[in-house]
């Protein structure tokens, strides 16, 4: 999962990125509302944790921009995170296209939460409990299983299998998997997503799942739904 963290305040922006990369997502951070709109036509992001007083623009001109297609053709969620507490406000954040609005300052535990239900809302089985086949994943905890197995993974290797997961059955190229599960700072030309998918499979067979991850030659890769 990549998320685009729109942030003035470095501090701020540092330790909410830290604290979202230790979860296992893909983060960016962009400083001004010009630099995020930037980076959000190039790159694929599923969420944005938009903060509204940037220094060049109010925040919801980039949730505008948005949401009217001019940035890009792109479904990503947009949390808004303001100090601005007026009723009066928070409705016009979401009638701007947000999906969800927090007010500042706030728990880390209380963002992660809201990040995992708008990354759920377009699929219906994503809770945060996840199962496919034998496979169980608690985004919650972080945890994973297959048939009640613990899986031992690392960060990339949780946030990879989650996204097999959310897309069990659909092929998924490599630059589709590097741009939702790696940051901005990804080598393209390296083989990271290969040796990353190598070494799930390899913990997913010590428990017993074979080729649950099958390779389609010159495609990518597909999460099998094993009975």
């Amino acid at each position: 999962m990549r998320i685009l963290v729109v942030e003035d305040e470095p501090d701020l922006a540092q330790a909410i990125a830290l604290g979202l990369r230790r979860e296992g997502y893909a983060v960016d951070v962009a400083p001004t509302g010009g630099e995020a709109m930037d980076k959000l036509r190039v790159s694929p992001y599923d969420l944005v944790c938009l903060d509204l007083n940037l220094p060049d623009m109010d925040g919801r001109d980039v949730c505008r921009a948005l949401r009217s297609g001019e940035l890009a053709d792109t479904d990503a969620r947009v949390l808004m995170l303001t100090a601005r507490d007026s009723l009066e406000e928070r409705v016009a954040g979401l009638d701007d296209g947000a999906d969800d609005y927090l007010v500042k300052p706030f728990a880390f535990p209380e963002l992660l939460a809201r990040l995992r239900a708008l990354s759920r809302r377009d699929v219906a089985s994503a809770g945060a409990r996840m199962e496919v086949g034998g496979l169980a994943l608690d985004a919650a905890k972080r945890e994973a299983w297959y048939r009640n197995q613990p899986l031992d993974l690392t960060a990339k290797e949780y946030a990879l299998l989650r996204y097999f997961m959310l897309h069990a059955g659909e092929v998924l190229s490599a630059e589709r998997l590097l741009d939702h599960v790696w940051d901005e700072h990804a080598d393209p030309f390296t083989n990271t997503v290969r040796v990353t998918v190598s070494n799930l499979r390899r913990k997913l067979k010590a428990t017993g799942a074979e080729d649950v991850i099958e390779t389609v030659v010159g495609a990518g890769y597909r999460l099998v739904e094993q009975p």
